[in-house]
């Protein structure tokens, strides 16, 4: 496996407390997004009775036009409440011998029984809220975008199971392929993206994106607490000013 020593140190990040639900209906989280500037991190999928609070660590290793490589590190916060809302941070990306906790850049609440979702900025104490529209079918034929733009996903793998800790997980290798007319490289490479699943969460505890023009990021779920979290980081703070950004019907 690709990579297998760095994975291996990932995994022994993590330290995860005992659950109880059942795996029948576990959601799985959309795929990686990919090395990009702004990460992500975790996707927290929104769904009742499974509340936890947790650390996720991004490691990115991003390859720079002159061969070399920028290794950067953060940590964020998530958690979700018994009622599926969730709260999830972005923090600022630092060299690995920054000592101390990464600036908030911002945070992210969505409750799924009203479809309010809110962006919290910590520089102008804005919140923007929005209440979503009910998702509509995918067509058929959308075009791959993002770092898989110009791929084809040529090969799944299911890479069985592991437990950390009590905590089941379960793994996917997916293989995308870009041909060299869209790779920008001259030849035809591939995207490893791995995925490691926690039935028990609706999470993936480990993400591993490998794309050889860009670099590789792996995003791990750590010190998981399976307490109901704080209620009051589902609330926008009180200095904040709310903004309704919903879209007129």
């Amino acid at each position: 496996m690709r990579q297998n020593g760095l994975r291996i140190a990932v995994l022994c990040l993590l330290s995860l407390s005992a659950g109880s639900h059942g795996y029948g209906q576990a959601q799985m989280p959309p795929d990686y997004r990919g090395v990009s500037v702004r990460i992500p991190g975790i996707f927290v999928t929104p769904v009742p009775n499974a509340p936890f609070s947790a650390a996720v660590e991004i490691i990115s290793k991003q390859k720079m036009e002159d061969g070399t490589f920028n290794i950067r590190t953060t940590t964020n916060h998530i958690a979700r409440d018994a009622a599926g809302r969730i709260y999830n941070e972005r923090r600022q990306m630092v060299s690995t011998a920054f000592k101390g906790e990464p600036i908030l850049l911002s945070a992210h609440i969505y409750d799924p029984a009203t479809r309010t979702s809110v962006f919290l900025d910590p520089f102008t104490h804005l919140a923007r809220l929005s209440v979503l529209p009910h998702p509509q079918p995918v067509e058929a034929g959308v075009p791959v975008l993002g770092p898989h733009a110009g791929a084809a996903l040529t090969a799944q793998q299911d890479m069985g199971e592991q437990t950390i800790g009590t905590t089941v997980l379960r793994g996917t290798k997916k293989i995308w392929t870009v041909p060299a007319t869209a790779s920008g490289t001259g030849k035809a490479i591939e995207i490893v993206d791995q995925y490691w699943f926690s039935p028990e969460l609706s999470v993936y505890l480990i993400t591993q994106h490998d794309d050889p023009r860009t670099g590789e990021q792996i995003v791990a779920v750590k010190d998981v607490n399976r307490a109901a979290p704080d209620e009051s980081l589902f609330t926008v703070p009180a200095r904040y000013r709310v903004v309704d950004e919903t879209p007129e019907p």
